[in-house]
């Protein structure tokens, strides 16, 4: 069984794709343990010997700070806080965001600047070992006290309550604790705000969207290739020469993999009856380059933010300080999700525009790629589907950064909504993996109709292996199970 150790050390993307696509165990090192006991052992000296008051800890929570709570009071005040915050509504999350949700909590409380007790960081890595998947609402965070209801629900199951996915089956926190032999975990002081406040729902949101959209962009710029071998087009457009004036790095970069991908095709070289491409062939490399460039910068907040503390207040130890500040703020991520909708969005843009192309009966090309056109309407639906689902990417790349809602009577009166933009990105990112598998789909079919010329050794056997999912469509048929088909080509191939 692999096994990633947590610590300290720099926690990239690449490594927690690897944790969960291999379904790797988790346990704290010694050093984190340590970490972890030493500031909890630190706050309770602290709440002991002081008697002034700190946020959360001995006072109330949002705009009731001003209320002091009763040292008898103060186990109770955090569990108050775990089940009065559980207020998630809307469909139930994807399995492997929480997977990714319970990783990142693990990681940010293991710092030990957030006062919690082992056996709780223990409870959330058991969950994750044992697959144990706390239920978790789609809506109800608004990306700026951290992500508070939907990490309630990831909590409650902790204190015997809420519920959990487990083997398929929907059951209680409770009946989880009884089935495993666990106890519930009595909260002490600061631990319900430890657990509540993160941004780990939104960073969970986006560990995934960053690892698909380098997918996507890998995918786009090799079906794109296709399409313009397919269309006909012409590689001088993806000349370094044209790329070295321009120096955007995404733009060359793009332009580079594309030259690669069709290096020894005979259709790319072959001679042609026009002298330019309509711009969703000719500016792959601007348009795709850009996105890439997009990525990356994304790539960078995330892994930021997965290497951080984002609850509050945040405990110094060595310091001899407690800080009430705004760690779990969600803008850097609610403005980088917004960011990334748009860039992915633009992928599927040009996809569907490359699609329309390739089915409008130009360069002969049989008009919807089907041999016997008018009895037959081809691939002209597909087209109309690709359309509907650019459509509905740009509704939802209405930027949620620029959105905030004054919630908690005042206190709380700038928020990030950060948690629906990371909710959108997984929606956008989805509808890009349709849209392009319809281009596959596409292309795939125009392909045939230039054999037996034929484009690179690659793109043919990558076409290849695509027509074992998805035959050559010879007359109509339900193409329905052929999208299907593609979406779980482009998701799964290896690239």
């Amino acid at each position: 069984m692999n096994e990633h150790i947590i610590t300290s050390e720099h926690l990239s993307i690449d490594q927690l794709d690897q944790i969960i696509q291999e379904h790797y165990q988790i346990r704290l090192s010694k050093e984190s343990t340590e970490a972890i006991i030493k500031c909890r052992d630190y706050l309770n000296k602290k709440i002991k010997n002081s008697t002034t008051p700190i946020y959360g800890i001995n006072t109330g929570f949002g705009s009731l700070y001003s209320k002091n709570i009763q040292d008898k009071d103060l186990e109770k005040l955090q569990e108050n806080l775990v089940k009065s915050h559980a207020c998630g509504t809307g469909d139930k999350i994807p399995q492997d965001i929480v997977q990714l949700i319970l990783i990142l909590k693990v990681q940010s409380l293991s710092y030990g600047h957030s006062g919690v007790q082992v056996e709780t960081v223990q409870r959330l890595i058991d969950f994750f070992n044992e697959s144990v998947f706390p239920v978790i609402y789609e809506f109800g965070s608004l990306g700026a006290s951290g992500d508070l209801a939907p990490l309630a629900h990831m909590s409650l199951p902790i204190i015997g309550y809420g519920e959990v996915e487990y083997k398929g089956q929907i059951i209680t926190g409770d009946q989880i604790n009884y089935e495993k032999g666990w106890k519930p975990i009595k909260l002490q002081a600061k631990e319900g705000l430890g657990l509540l406040n993160g941004t780990q729902f939104m960073s969970a949101y986006g560990v995934w969207s960053v690892i698909q959209a380098n997918r996507l962009i890998k995918l786009a710029t090799i079906i794109g290739s296709l399409s313009l071998d397919v269309f006909d087009g012409r590689i001088e457009a993806f000349d370094p020469l044209v790329h070295k004036i321009r120096p955007q790095t995404g733009q060359s970069e793009i332009a580079r993999q594309v030259r690669e991908l069709l290096k020894d095709s005979e259709l790319i070289k072959r001679s042609k009856n026009h002298v330019q491409d309509p711009y969703s062939f000719r500016c792959i490399p601007q348009v795709h380059g850009a996105t890439l460039d997009a990525i990356k910068f994304v790539e960078g907040i995330i892994t930021n933010e997965i290497n951080g503390v984002t609850d509050n207040p945040n405990i110094f130890p060595d310091e001899d300080r407690i800080i009430s500040a705004g760690n779990f703020h969600g803008q850097p991520l609610a403005i980088s999700l917004d960011f990334l909708c748009i860039a992915i969005a633009e992928l599927g843009s040009i996809s569907e525009r490359r699609t329309y192309q390739l089915i409008s009966g130009s360069r002969d090309l049989p008009n919807y790629l089907i041999a016997n056109p008018g009895i037959n309407s081809g691939l002209m639906i597909p087209q109309y589907t690709a359309a509907s689902l650019v459509s509905k990417n740009k509704e939802l790349c209405h930027p949620s950064s620029t959105d905030s809602i004054v919630s908690s009577n005042g206190q709380e009166d700038h928020v990030s909504m950060g948690a629906n933009a990371a909710t959108k990105a997984y929606k956008v990112i989805n509808n890009v993996f349709s849209i392009l598998a319809i281009e596959l789909m596409t292309a795939s079919q125009g392909l045939e109709f230039r054999h037996p010329e034929k484009t690179s050794s690659f793109l043919e056997s990558f076409a290849d292996d695509f027509k074992m999912n998805v035959p050559f469509i010879d007359q109509d048929r339900v193409l329905h199970d052929d999208i299907t088909a593609s979406e779980e080509f482009v998701k799964t191939v290896k690239i």
